[in-house]
């Protein structure tokens, strides 16, 4: 995460942002009424993919369960298959 305060930020914008794009950097801008955090779009919906899969119950046990779960135990896919 790269911390800067709003002057710094606002003469270097372009590189701030190509920063957060090109490195996935977290920009934390500093104000006098408070910070603000400049990310990515990439970073921003992968964050919220995650709050909502982590926000589903018992998903994130089942995700561990099954990554714990030996290959060769694991159902083959069958395209044929109805669900």
């Amino acid at each position: 995460m790269t911390n800067t305060n709003i002057t710094n930020f606002r003469k270097n914008i372009f590189e701030y942002i190509e920063q957060a794009i090109e490195f996935n950097d977290v920009i934390n801008v500093n104000t006098k009424n408070g910070n603000a955090v400049v990310m990515s779009e990439q970073d921003y919906r992968n964050l919220i993919e995650t709050l909502h899969i982590a926000s589903v119950p018992g998903l994130v046990e089942e995700i561990k369960a099954a990554a714990e779960e030996p290959l060769e135990d694991c159902a083959v896919y069958d395209e044929n298959e109805e669900w």
